[in-house]
């Protein structure tokens, strides 16, 4: 079953090839450009467009921070917080590398 808009959609498009609108664009006639995931290509560039990053970079990000909170801390009871913080940040980590493959 055909989208119910999908008749508008295509005359929309033959009155935008009648006007020109697709002649001189930026890139036409080479190919586009290697793509290695496909299925989610758009979802990828507008991640990056928009400074998204994967779950664990961002936890990896996170566990750097608590890296250098470990070194400045004199308190032990503090150090062995942060210690246990850095381990459950490590297995998210894991979680989240696998989770992406």
């Amino acid at each position: 079953m055909d989208h119910p808009l999908i008749d508008l959609v295509n005359a929309r498009i033959r009155a935008a090839e009648t006007e020109g609108a697709f002649d001189n664009l930026p890139g036409a006639g080479k190919p586009l450009p290697p793509c290695d995931d496909p299925e989610n290509a758009l979802i990828n560039r507008l991640m990056k467009e928009n400074g998204a990053a994967p779950e664990f970079v961002t936890l990896s990000r996170e566990l750097a921070r608590l890296r250098a909170e470990l070194r400045e801390e004199g308190d032990r009871t503090r150090r062995h917080e942060i210690m246990k913080d850095m381990s459950m940040m490590e297995a998210r980590i894991d979680i989240a590398r696998k989770a992406a493959r």
